[in-house]
Protein backbone atom coordinates (compact mmCIF):
# COMPACT_ATOMS: atom_id res chain seq x y z
CA UNK A 1 0.00 0.00 0.00
CA UNK A 2 1.18 3.67 -0.72
CA UNK A 3 1.34 6.11 2.18
CA UNK A 4 1.74 10.02 1.68
CA UNK A 5 2.09 9.18 -2.03
CA UNK A 6 5.09 8.82 -1.04
CA UNK A 7 6.31 5.37 0.60
CA UNK A 8 5.07 1.66 -0.80
CA UNK A 9 4.82 -0.05 2.73
CA UNK A 10 4.48 -4.02 3.37
CA UNK A 11 5.90 -7.08 4.54
CA UNK A 12 8.75 -8.90 3.31
CA UNK A 13 7.14 -12.69 2.58
CA UNK A 14 10.46 -14.47 3.65
CA UNK A 15 7.89 -14.45 6.90
CA UNK A 16 6.72 -17.78 4.67
CA UNK A 17 8.35 -21.14 4.29
CA UNK A 18 8.98 -21.43 0.40
CA UNK A 19 11.21 -23.98 -0.36
CA UNK A 20 9.39 -24.27 -3.82
CA UNK A 21 6.58 -22.27 -5.88
CA UNK A 22 3.56 -24.53 -4.63
CA UNK A 23 4.63 -23.65 -0.75
CA UNK A 24 5.10 -20.05 -1.48
CA UNK A 25 1.91 -19.80 -2.97
CA UNK A 26 0.02 -21.27 -0.51
CA UNK A 27 1.29 -19.19 1.98
CA UNK A 28 1.02 -15.92 -0.50
CA UNK A 29 -2.97 -17.34 -1.10
CA UNK A 30 -3.35 -18.03 2.93
CA UNK A 31 -2.05 -14.78 4.56
CA UNK A 32 -2.06 -11.93 2.49
CA UNK A 33 -5.22 -11.39 1.77
CA UNK A 34 -6.39 -11.67 5.47
CA UNK A 35 -3.23 -9.03 5.89
CA UNK A 36 -5.04 -7.40 3.46
CA UNK A 37 -8.04 -6.79 4.65
CA UNK A 38 -6.94 -5.83 7.73
CA UNK A 39 -4.59 -3.16 6.51
CA UNK A 40 -5.91 -1.69 3.78
CA UNK A 41 -9.29 -3.23 2.36
CA UNK A 42 -10.24 -0.78 -0.21
CA UNK A 43 -6.72 0.24 -1.70
CA UNK A 44 -3.98 -2.15 -3.60
CA UNK A 45 -1.56 -3.70 -1.35
CA UNK A 46 1.88 -3.99 -2.11
CA UNK A 47 4.03 -7.57 -1.48
CA UNK A 48 7.58 -7.75 -0.74
CA UNK A 49 8.13 -10.89 -2.29
CA UNK A 50 11.17 -13.49 -1.70
CA UNK A 51 10.89 -15.99 -4.05
CA UNK A 52 13.99 -19.00 -3.55
CA UNK A 53 15.83 -20.22 -6.47
CA UNK A 54 13.74 -23.42 -7.22
CA UNK A 55 10.75 -21.02 -6.67
CA UNK A 56 11.31 -18.64 -9.01
CA UNK A 57 12.59 -21.61 -11.47
CA UNK A 58 8.91 -22.75 -11.04
CA UNK A 59 7.60 -19.89 -11.58
CA UNK A 60 8.61 -19.43 -15.35
CA UNK A 61 7.47 -23.26 -16.12
CA UNK A 62 4.32 -23.06 -18.28
CA UNK A 63 1.54 -20.01 -17.83
CA UNK A 64 2.64 -20.22 -13.93
CA UNK A 65 3.84 -16.28 -13.88
CA UNK A 66 0.98 -14.75 -15.95
CA UNK A 67 -1.08 -17.17 -13.66
CA UNK A 68 0.29 -15.62 -10.52
CA UNK A 69 0.19 -12.27 -11.88
CA UNK A 70 -3.68 -12.18 -12.81
CA UNK A 71 -3.99 -13.62 -9.06
CA UNK A 72 -2.71 -10.72 -7.88
CA UNK A 73 -5.22 -8.29 -9.90
CA UNK A 74 -7.79 -10.10 -9.17
CA UNK A 75 -7.23 -9.61 -5.84
CA UNK A 76 -5.80 -5.87 -5.84
CA UNK A 77 -2.09 -6.91 -4.69
CA UNK A 78 0.81 -5.92 -6.40
CA UNK A 79 4.62 -6.34 -6.20
CA UNK A 80 7.15 -3.82 -6.02
CA UNK A 81 10.24 -5.35 -4.48
CA UNK A 82 11.85 -8.66 -3.87
CA UNK A 83 14.18 -10.32 -1.52
CA UNK A 84 16.56 -12.31 -3.62
CA UNK A 85 19.27 -12.90 -0.39
CA UNK A 86 18.12 -15.83 0.55
CA UNK A 87 18.99 -18.49 -2.39
CA UNK A 88 17.66 -21.99 -1.14
CA UNK A 89 15.24 -22.59 1.94
CA UNK A 90 15.14 -20.57 4.35
CA UNK A 91 12.97 -21.96 6.93
CA UNK A 92 13.07 -25.21 9.92
CA UNK A 93 16.49 -26.18 8.39
CA UNK A 94 19.68 -25.26 9.57
CA UNK A 95 20.67 -21.60 7.65
CA UNK A 96 23.58 -19.67 9.45
CA UNK A 97 26.12 -18.79 7.17
CA UNK A 98 24.90 -20.51 4.69
CA UNK A 99 22.08 -17.60 3.53
CA UNK A 100 25.43 -16.21 1.77
CA UNK A 101 25.62 -19.46 -0.69
CA UNK A 102 25.68 -19.00 -3.31
CA UNK A 103 27.59 -15.73 -3.10
CA UNK A 104 28.34 -13.41 -5.51
CA UNK A 105 31.42 -15.05 -6.97
CA UNK A 106 28.70 -18.04 -8.14
CA UNK A 107 27.46 -18.01 -11.70
CA UNK A 108 24.39 -19.57 -9.58
CA UNK A 109 23.62 -16.10 -7.65
CA UNK A 110 24.48 -14.05 -11.09
CA UNK A 111 21.67 -16.26 -12.57
CA UNK A 112 19.60 -16.36 -10.12
CA UNK A 113 19.63 -13.05 -9.63
CA UNK A 114 19.14 -12.10 -13.21
CA UNK A 115 15.66 -14.14 -13.45
CA UNK A 116 14.30 -12.95 -10.51
CA UNK A 117 14.88 -9.35 -12.26
CA UNK A 118 12.94 -10.37 -15.40
CA UNK A 119 9.70 -11.37 -13.07
CA UNK A 120 9.74 -8.28 -11.42
CA UNK A 121 9.72 -7.25 -14.78
CA UNK A 122 6.63 -8.82 -15.78
CA UNK A 123 5.08 -8.39 -12.35
CA UNK A 124 6.02 -4.40 -11.53
CA UNK A 125 2.87 -2.26 -12.44
CA UNK A 126 3.51 0.68 -15.06
CA UNK A 127 5.24 3.63 -13.40
CA UNK A 128 6.48 1.92 -10.44
CA UNK A 129 9.99 1.26 -10.05
CA UNK A 130 11.14 -2.15 -8.27
CA UNK A 131 13.94 -3.66 -6.58
CA UNK A 132 15.40 -6.42 -5.60
CA UNK A 133 17.73 -6.53 -2.85
CA UNK A 134 20.51 -9.14 -2.13
CA UNK A 135 23.74 -10.44 -0.30
CA UNK A 136 26.62 -8.10 0.66
CA UNK A 137 28.77 -10.20 -1.81
CA UNK A 138 29.67 -12.94 0.78
CA UNK A 139 30.53 -13.67 3.92
CA UNK A 140 33.77 -12.59 5.31
CA UNK A 141 34.79 -16.28 7.42
CA UNK A 142 34.69 -18.17 4.15
CA UNK A 143 38.00 -15.93 3.64
CA UNK A 144 41.41 -16.23 5.06
CA UNK A 145 42.87 -14.09 3.95
CA UNK A 146 43.05 -10.55 2.50
CA UNK A 147 43.52 -11.27 -0.89
CA UNK A 148 41.07 -13.58 -1.03
CA UNK A 149 38.45 -11.30 0.20
CA UNK A 150 40.01 -8.90 -2.80
CA UNK A 151 39.93 -11.53 -5.65
CA UNK A 152 36.02 -11.86 -3.80
CA UNK A 153 35.25 -8.24 -4.09
CA UNK A 154 36.37 -8.29 -7.42
CA UNK A 155 34.54 -11.39 -8.69
CA UNK A 156 31.49 -9.78 -7.12
CA UNK A 157 31.99 -5.94 -8.85
CA UNK A 158 32.29 -8.10 -11.90
CA UNK A 159 28.91 -9.95 -12.03
CA UNK A 160 27.29 -6.94 -10.50
CA UNK A 161 28.03 -4.98 -13.56
CA UNK A 162 26.33 -7.92 -15.60
CA UNK A 163 23.36 -7.17 -13.25
CA UNK A 164 23.46 -3.12 -14.75
CA UNK A 165 24.26 -4.45 -18.31
CA UNK A 166 20.71 -6.05 -17.93
CA UNK A 167 18.88 -3.68 -15.84
CA UNK A 168 19.98 -0.78 -18.95
CA UNK A 169 18.53 -3.27 -21.54
CA UNK A 170 14.95 -3.43 -18.80
CA UNK A 171 15.09 0.00 -18.54
CA UNK A 172 15.03 0.46 -22.42
CA UNK A 173 13.10 -2.33 -23.79
CA UNK A 174 10.03 -2.39 -21.11
CA UNK A 175 10.49 0.97 -19.76
CA UNK A 176 10.79 0.45 -16.33
CA UNK A 177 13.70 0.99 -13.66
CA UNK A 178 14.56 -1.94 -11.62
CA UNK A 179 17.35 -1.67 -9.47
CA UNK A 180 19.72 -4.37 -7.62
CA UNK A 181 19.94 -3.34 -3.33
CA UNK A 182 23.17 -4.68 -1.94
CA UNK A 183 22.02 -5.51 1.59
CA UNK A 184 25.72 -4.72 4.45
CA UNK A 185 25.43 -7.30 7.46
CA UNK A 186 27.35 -8.15 10.29
CA UNK A 187 30.03 -10.42 8.79
CA UNK A 188 28.94 -9.80 5.39
CA UNK A 189 31.97 -8.32 3.32
CA UNK A 190 30.00 -5.72 3.10
CA UNK A 191 28.58 -4.69 6.53
CA UNK A 192 29.13 -0.92 7.33
CA UNK A 193 28.99 2.13 4.94
CA UNK A 194 32.29 2.38 5.30
CA UNK A 195 32.89 -0.98 3.49
CA UNK A 196 29.97 -0.20 0.68
CA UNK A 197 31.79 3.32 -0.26
CA UNK A 198 35.29 1.35 -0.31
CA UNK A 199 33.60 -1.19 -2.72
CA UNK A 200 31.88 1.60 -5.10
CA UNK A 201 35.27 3.49 -5.44
CA UNK A 202 37.60 0.19 -5.81
CA UNK A 203 36.17 -2.10 -7.22
CA UNK A 204 32.22 -1.47 -9.37
CA UNK A 205 32.92 1.73 -10.54
CA UNK A 206 35.99 1.20 -11.55
CA UNK A 207 35.57 -2.48 -12.83
CA UNK A 208 31.81 -1.51 -14.00
CA UNK A 209 32.87 1.66 -15.57
CA UNK A 210 35.37 -0.13 -18.04
CA UNK A 211 32.90 -2.50 -19.12
CA UNK A 212 30.17 0.19 -19.67
CA UNK A 213 32.15 2.20 -21.96
CA UNK A 214 32.87 -0.35 -23.71
CA UNK A 215 29.54 -2.33 -24.59
CA UNK A 216 27.38 0.88 -24.06
CA UNK A 217 29.70 3.27 -25.87
CA UNK A 218 29.62 6.02 -23.34
CA UNK A 219 31.80 8.58 -20.82
CA UNK A 220 33.09 7.74 -17.79
CA UNK A 221 30.88 10.23 -16.17
CA UNK A 222 27.46 8.67 -17.65
CA UNK A 223 28.96 5.30 -16.60
CA UNK A 224 29.47 6.54 -13.48
CA UNK A 225 25.87 7.31 -13.38
CA UNK A 226 24.39 4.06 -14.93
CA UNK A 227 26.26 1.98 -12.28
CA UNK A 228 24.69 4.12 -9.50
CA UNK A 229 21.40 4.10 -10.64
CA UNK A 230 20.94 0.46 -11.14
CA UNK A 231 23.15 -0.81 -8.09
CA UNK A 232 21.88 0.35 -4.76
CA UNK A 233 21.91 -0.22 -0.83
CA UNK A 234 19.48 -2.02 1.07
CA UNK A 235 19.77 -0.02 4.61
CA UNK A 236 18.42 -2.79 6.44
CA UNK A 237 17.94 -0.59 9.97
CA UNK A 238 18.63 -3.57 12.02
CA UNK A 239 22.01 -4.02 10.23
CA UNK A 240 22.96 -1.21 10.53
CA UNK A 241 22.12 -0.17 14.17
CA UNK A 242 24.34 -3.59 14.99
CA UNK A 243 27.05 -1.56 13.34
CA UNK A 244 26.47 1.75 15.78
CA UNK A 245 26.32 4.14 12.59
CA UNK A 246 23.39 6.82 13.17
CA UNK A 247 21.32 7.00 10.46
CA UNK A 248 22.02 10.96 10.05
CA UNK A 249 25.26 9.96 9.28
CA UNK A 250 25.34 7.07 7.28
CA UNK A 251 22.66 8.51 4.77
CA UNK A 252 24.65 11.91 4.56
CA UNK A 253 27.99 9.64 3.72
CA UNK A 254 25.88 7.72 0.95
CA UNK A 255 24.67 10.92 -0.59
CA UNK A 256 27.87 12.56 -0.45
CA UNK A 257 29.13 9.44 -3.08
CA UNK A 258 26.28 9.49 -5.04
CA UNK A 259 24.88 6.16 -3.58
CA UNK A 260 21.39 5.59 -3.46
CA UNK A 261 19.23 3.88 -1.34
CA UNK A 262 17.24 1.68 -3.14
CA UNK A 263 15.04 -0.18 -0.45
CA UNK A 264 14.94 0.43 3.51
CA UNK A 265 13.92 -2.92 5.37
CA UNK A 266 12.29 -1.78 8.88
CA UNK A 267 13.71 -4.29 11.27
CA UNK A 268 14.44 -4.12 14.87
CA UNK A 269 17.37 -6.01 16.82
CA UNK A 270 18.11 -6.98 20.37
CA UNK A 271 20.06 -4.36 22.71
CA UNK A 272 21.59 -5.64 25.95
CA UNK A 273 22.17 -2.81 28.09
CA UNK A 274 24.27 -3.89 31.21
CA UNK A 275 24.43 -0.91 33.21
CA UNK A 276 21.20 -0.95 35.39
CA UNK A 277 20.87 -5.09 34.67
CA UNK A 278 20.21 -7.94 36.88
CA UNK A 279 22.92 -9.82 35.18
CA UNK A 280 21.87 -13.31 35.52
CA UNK A 281 18.21 -12.09 34.18
CA UNK A 282 20.11 -11.06 31.49
CA UNK A 283 21.64 -13.88 30.48
CA UNK A 284 18.79 -15.84 31.23
CA UNK A 285 16.56 -13.91 28.83
CA UNK A 286 19.18 -13.71 26.09
CA UNK A 287 19.60 -17.49 26.11
CA UNK A 288 16.04 -17.92 25.05
CA UNK A 289 16.95 -16.04 21.84
CA UNK A 290 19.57 -18.97 21.10
CA UNK A 291 18.10 -21.10 18.12
CA UNK A 292 19.58 -23.33 15.52
CA UNK A 293 17.97 -21.84 12.79
CA UNK A 294 19.78 -18.38 11.63
CA UNK A 295 22.83 -16.43 12.46
CA UNK A 296 22.42 -13.77 15.43
CA UNK A 297 26.03 -12.31 15.50
CA UNK A 298 26.46 -9.91 18.42
CA UNK A 299 27.99 -6.27 17.93
CA UNK A 300 30.16 -4.31 20.58
CA UNK A 301 31.46 -0.82 20.63
CA UNK A 302 34.72 -0.99 21.90
CA UNK A 303 36.94 2.40 21.49
CA UNK A 304 35.11 3.80 18.72
CA UNK A 305 35.50 0.15 16.90
CA UNK A 306 32.67 -2.21 16.60
CA UNK A 307 33.76 -5.96 17.38
CA UNK A 308 31.40 -8.82 16.17
CA UNK A 309 31.15 -12.16 17.81
CA UNK A 310 29.93 -14.46 14.86
CA UNK A 311 27.07 -15.96 17.01
CA UNK A 312 25.18 -15.89 20.15
CA UNK A 313 26.54 -18.65 21.58
CA UNK A 314 29.69 -17.35 21.12
CA UNK A 315 28.81 -14.24 24.16
CA UNK A 316 26.62 -16.54 26.25
CA UNK A 317 29.46 -19.12 26.72
CA UNK A 318 31.63 -16.25 27.48
CA UNK A 319 28.94 -13.83 29.94
CA UNK A 320 32.17 -10.89 30.01
CA UNK A 321 31.09 -7.39 31.03
CA UNK A 322 29.91 -5.27 28.45
CA UNK A 323 28.75 -2.10 28.58
CA UNK A 324 26.06 -2.64 25.46
CA UNK A 325 25.61 -5.41 23.01
CA UNK A 326 23.87 -5.52 20.12
CA UNK A 327 21.78 -9.01 18.56
CA UNK A 328 21.38 -9.70 15.50
CA UNK A 329 18.39 -11.07 16.11
CA UNK A 330 15.19 -9.46 14.13
CA UNK A 331 12.47 -9.04 17.19
CA UNK A 332 9.15 -6.90 16.29
CA UNK A 333 9.18 -3.84 15.22
CA UNK A 334 6.53 -2.63 17.72
CA UNK A 335 8.46 -4.15 20.68
CA UNK A 336 10.71 -1.58 22.27
CA UNK A 337 11.48 -4.03 25.26
CA UNK A 338 11.42 -7.68 26.50
CA UNK A 339 11.67 -8.06 29.76
CA UNK A 340 15.34 -7.15 30.66
CA UNK A 341 16.34 -6.95 27.06
CA UNK A 342 15.47 -3.55 25.10
CA UNK A 343 15.33 -3.53 21.25
CA UNK A 344 16.88 -1.26 18.46
CA UNK A 345 13.68 0.72 17.91
CA UNK A 346 14.85 4.18 18.55
CA UNK A 347 16.60 3.55 15.42
CA UNK A 348 13.61 3.08 13.44
CA UNK A 349 11.97 6.16 14.22
CA UNK A 350 15.03 8.13 13.32
CA UNK A 351 15.06 6.57 10.32
CA UNK A 352 11.11 7.31 10.23
CA UNK A 353 11.93 10.96 11.27
CA UNK A 354 14.76 11.70 8.66
CA UNK A 355 12.47 10.35 5.60
CA UNK A 356 9.31 12.40 6.45
CA UNK A 357 11.88 15.65 5.48
CA UNK A 358 13.99 13.43 2.68
CA UNK A 359 12.48 10.53 1.49
CA UNK A 360 15.46 8.76 0.10
CA UNK A 361 13.68 5.76 -0.96
CA UNK A 362 10.25 4.89 -0.96
CA UNK A 363 9.84 1.31 -0.80
CA UNK A 364 9.82 0.54 2.87
CA UNK A 365 9.75 -3.28 4.02
CA UNK A 366 9.27 -4.97 7.16
CA UNK A 367 11.34 -7.75 7.64
CA UNK A 368 10.70 -9.42 10.91
CA UNK A 369 11.70 -13.30 9.15
CA UNK A 370 12.18 -14.79 12.90
CA UNK A 371 8.33 -15.23 14.14
CA UNK A 372 8.75 -19.11 14.13
CA UNK A 373 11.75 -19.04 16.07
CA UNK A 374 10.78 -16.13 18.90
CA UNK A 375 10.81 -17.12 22.71
CA UNK A 376 6.88 -18.28 22.83
CA UNK A 377 5.79 -15.39 25.07
CA UNK A 378 6.32 -13.26 22.05
CA UNK A 379 4.19 -15.53 19.60
CA UNK A 380 0.96 -14.68 18.37
CA UNK A 381 -0.98 -15.81 15.61
CA UNK A 382 1.13 -14.85 12.52
CA UNK A 383 -1.39 -12.96 10.24
CA UNK A 384 -2.36 -10.73 13.70
CA UNK A 385 1.72 -10.15 13.83
CA UNK A 386 1.85 -9.28 10.75
CA UNK A 387 -1.16 -6.55 11.09
CA UNK A 388 0.36 -5.29 14.11
CA UNK A 389 3.81 -4.35 12.75
CA UNK A 390 2.38 -2.86 9.38
CA UNK A 391 -0.37 -0.63 11.98
CA UNK A 392 2.53 0.26 14.15
CA UNK A 393 4.78 1.30 10.94
CA UNK A 394 1.52 3.70 9.34
CA UNK A 395 0.91 5.11 12.68
CA UNK A 396 4.76 5.81 13.08
CA UNK A 397 4.79 7.59 9.86
CA UNK A 398 1.70 9.60 10.50
CA UNK A 399 3.62 11.43 13.29
CA UNK A 400 6.78 12.63 14.82
CA UNK A 401 8.55 9.69 17.07
CA UNK A 402 11.00 11.68 18.18
CA UNK A 403 9.22 14.98 19.48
Amino acid sequence: MKIDDTFHVSYCTNIHPGPDWDTTFQSLRTYVPIVKAKVTPNKRFGLGLRLSNKASEELNQGDTLKEFRDWLSENNLYVFTMNGFPYGNFHNERVKDQVHAPDWTTLERLGYTMRLFEQLAVLLPEGMSGGISTSPISYKHWYATDEQKHQALKKGAEQLTEVVLQLYKIQNVHQKYLHLDIEPEPDGLLENSDEVVHFFRNYLLPIGKKVLKSQLHVEDAQAEDVIKRFITVCYDICHFSLAYEEPLATFQKFKEEGIRVGKIQVSAALKILYKEANMEEVWDVLSQFDEPTYLHQVTEQVNGQVVTYNDLPVVLQAKKSFSELRAHFHVPIFLERFDALYSTQDHILKVIDYIKDDAISEHLEIETYTWDVLPLVLKRELSESIVREINWLKEQLKTSSLS
